[in-house]
């Protein structure tokens, strides 16, 4: 009997590596890994050692520029250029998704249920199914207003001819808020003083001068006003021109100008754009000048009269939007109709898919804006979740950002199941929770910025354990209950709350104490918190100080030290010491070189093809101008000073000619932060989640407040990095502070002197104080999701 010879292996079944040699991006020092496909990688390391710019700057940014060029000329144009990454060698790449925390579009009308398939879909179900009938899909759409027309049309066929045509498309739009559900209310006692005239300063917009050609002469030379009337004395045709007037072209000083009323003007100039993008001043303008209500016509729901009408057993289209998922989920599950089953089946998919995640408390009409960072990334996993495609390399920056330990284990399987599909999956994190799960763990180090940027540890968890890096030698560190804990200064007192999802809560919040406030994603943790905790504190006068979670926006020009105000003293110190303008000192201002504009790079626009941009020669990446090196401080030029590390500023500026009060104090509240590694001028583009965390952290330290509240803190922050963060809480504490901290992370909470634990569940099943007490007390009860975790973490 003859047995047949085993097949060699296939030479593809050998390409299952991914291969990076010689990585240079950001921080990164010659980096080479080989990563195993269809496998799950974690990558860790303290926070600025150089992960994100490994998996996400090197890996999948080279995986989406090699398959944009794939795309013809044409196509490419219309999409962004990326650069090749800064690396010798990239081998055994696949197709990349990129599932990040970047917040989704807070564009008024975005929305859940609009930035997934969601509510295409309903719409669907509903223009086939509701009662009456009023229309296709597009009738039940906010974003989409009614159109009617008539008139003649040219028929280019044969002999021309003209005929008569009219057109018509059946909108959901409301008319009165446009599909916003909020209607804007402005308080014009804040855009002037009516006791002036115009000629004399009435507007008290930000940026309205008295001589500002654009804005504040329109309406003085206009010739439909009296410059010299105070505005009370106006006719009431003045007011009508000065607060309505349509658009209508004017000659000031010879030049061809636009007039338009006040209230249209305020509300195309600040009313259109995000609150978020504007710089402070101009966003606590709007927050005081315009107030927003829900709109009176939609009652919110956006949606016109008919779109409302038109219902499927008794349920509209906006009473759907407006259910928790998980209950829609349930009510389509009871729908049974042949003539959209597949329909059904889809929808049901994306519902379930939702629960599934940990979002079932959500509501499809819940806008995107709010989201936090955690909850917009797995509304991007949603649509991976079901989808047939293998030998995908999935991308995950922390996915387990804002969620409970309850719930990391729903996290991993999905992380896991991902693998299984046959998909290889690259996970930057923190959490040992997830750390433990991995096939081939990648640490990154030894320290953050030029002290990192290094492959410390390659290999299993179990090894990781054994190596001696620092992620190794903090993966099972469990923090302590306190032996003792502060005695509270006062109380404030929260009555009532109802706030989204909250149930009549009634709590004293400590004051002079830490507080964390826990409980599963969707509890009422952040309603609690931004909102009544907030109402509460601004009615006894207590000033709030809040470090959220929405990102730092800033260019490639923007630094640690433009961000946190540090660039003013320090300009001021050297215009002082050489006798010159500060404007000088400045490379967005006077002092920049002027080839490159400041930027100490020249970018060449190459079209559809990645730009180029090559150091300034002039200036040799400096980006000032010549003349203006010559002035020094302390023995140092500007240019050197932005390229030292906080640490070395510290000291720079703390004596001696150079010694800067005002710089020292803010250079302190950084180095407090754990950010005395950055350089001053390093670009915050550059910075990962959890130095822009700590940026902004630093920056709000500054800010006179008794009450400081904290939205996750310990976003983006390695292990190694939760002792000293919890060391700058207790100093804020102990300076006469009270700390409010929404928190999952169990050391925090070990450390805390007074929990409040929110649940039991999330959604209509949360809103409930389920504890308030100390630490030690709910870990003897384990009366609650958190205490049983909190027990198991101190081993107690």
């Amino acid at each position: 009997m003859t047995t047949k010879n085993p097949q060699p292996p296939h030479i593809a079944d050998g390409q299952a590596l991914i291969r990076v040699h010689g990585a240079r991006e950001n921080n990164l020092k010659d980096v080479s890994v080989e990563i195993p496909k269809r496998r799950l990688t974690v990558f860790t390391g303290v926070s600025g050692s150089g992960k994100s710019s490994l998996v996400f700057d090197t890996i999948a940014a080279e995986s989406q520029r090699l398959i944009n060029e794939t795309y013809s000329a044409f196509v490419q144009g219309f999409m962004p250029t990326l650069a090749r990454p800064e690396v010798d060698v990239l081998e055994g790449l696949t197709t990349a998704i990129i599932v990040d925390q970047q917040r989704m579009g807070s564009d008024p009308r975005s929305t859940v249920g609009t930035a997934t398939d969601a509510n295409a879909m309903l719409r669907i179900l509903f223009s086939r199914l509701g009662s009456p009938h009023i229309g296709p899909p597009s009738a039940y759409s906010f974003n989409t207003a009614s159109v009617r027309a008539s008139g003649a049309i040219t028929v280019e066929r044969g002999s021309k001819k003209a005929v008569k045509a009219t057109f018509e498309r059946t909108g959901g739009m409301c008319t009165r808020c446009e599909g916003r559900g909020t209607v804007s209310d402005i308080d014009l006692t804040q855009l002037y003083d009516d006791s002036k005239s115009l000629s004399e300063g009435a507007f008290t917009i930000p940026g309205w001068k008295s001589d500002s050609f654009w804005t504040v002469k329109v309406y003085a030379e206009s010739g439909f006003l009296d410059p010299d009337k105070p505005i009370r004395d106006f006719t009431e045709q003045e007011m009508r021109d000065f607060l309505h007037r349509e658009p209508t072209k004017v000659k000031v000083e010879g030049v061809n100008l636009t007039y338009e009323g006040l209230i249209p003007k305020i509300q195309k100039s600040f009313l259109s754009k995000d609150k978020e993008a504007m710089q402070p001043h101009i966003r606590a303008f709007v927050e005081r000048a315009v107030a927003f209500t829900t709109c009176p016509e939609c009652e919110g729901t956006r949606l016109s009269e008919g779109a409302r009408s038109s219902k499927i057993k008794g349920i509209s289209i906006a009473d759907a939007c407006a259910m928790q998922i998980s209950d829609l989920a349930a009510w389509v599950r009871e729908l049974d109709d042949s003539s959209v089953a597949p329909l059904l089946t889809a929808l049901q998919q994306s519902l379930d898919s939702f629960t599934e995640i940990g979002l079932g408390y959500l509501a499809l009409d819940r806008p995107s804006g709010t989201l936090s960072g955690g909850e917009a990334q797995r509304v991007k996993m949603i649509r991976h979740l079901g989808s047939p495609l293998t030998d995908i390399t999935y991308v995950f920056d922390e996915p387990t950002t804002g969620l409970h330990p309850h719930d990391i284990q729903r996290m991993n399987d999905l992380l896991l199941r991902l693998r299984d599909k046959g998909n290889t999956v690259l996970v930057v994190e923190h959490k040992p929770q997830t750390i433990a799960i991995a096939d081939h763990v990648v640490d990154l180090g030894p320290g953050a910025g030029t002290a990192g940027g290094a492959v410390c540890f390659e290999g299993t968890v179990e090894g990781l354990r054994a190596g001696g890096t620092v992620t190794g030698r903090h993966l099972d560190d469990r923090a302590t209950l306190k032996k003792s804990v502060r005695e509270p200064t006062g109380v404030l007192e929260i009555r009532g709350a109802d706030t989204h999802n909250l149930q009549d809560v009634d709590v004293d919040v400590p004051l002079g104490s830490l507080v964390v406030v826990t409980g599963v994603a969707g509890s009422g943790k952040s309603s609690l918190v931004h909102g009544a905790l907030f109402q509460r504190a601004g009615a006894v006068g207590a000033g709030v100080v809040s470090v959220d979670q929405s990102p730092i926006r800033g260019s490639r020009r923007s630094n640690p030290a433009t961000y946190t105000g540090l660039l003013d003293p320090i300009r001021k110190a050297f215009a002082k010491a050489n006798g010159v303008k500060p404007a000088l000192f400045s490379p967005n201002s006077e002092g920049a070189c002027p080839t490159c504009k400041g930027a100490g790079v020249v970018y060449t626009d190459l079209a559809m093809m990645a730009g180029v941009a090559t150091t300034c020669e002039e200036c040799e990446g400096k980006r000032f101008e010549a003349s203006v090196l010559d002035h020094r401080l302390g023995g140092r030029d500007i240019s050197e000073v932005l390229a030292m590390p906080v640490a070395e500023a510290e000291d720079f500026f703390a004596s001696g000619e150079a010694r800067t009060p005002a710089a020292q104090r803010v250079l302190g509240r950084l180095s407090d932060v754990g950010l005395g590694y950055l350089t001053l001028g390093q670009p915050l583009t550059t910075l990962s989640g959890g130095e822009r965390q700590r940026l902004k952290l630093a920056t709000h330290m500054g800010e006179k407040g008794g009450v400081y509240v904290l939205d996750e803190p310990t976003t983006g922050l390695h292990l190694a990095d939760v002792e000293q963060l919890l060391g700058l809480l207790d100093r804020l504490v102990d300076s006469g502070k009270s700390v409010v901290v929404v928190e999952h992370h169990l050391a925090v909470m070990a450390h805390a002197d007074w929990i409040i634990d929110l649940g039991p569940g999330a959604g209509h099943d949360g809103g409930r104080i389920v504890f308030e007490g100390t630490p030690a007390d709910l870990v003897a009860s384990r009366s609650t999701l958190t205490g049983e975790h909190l027990a198991a973490y101190v081993e107690a």
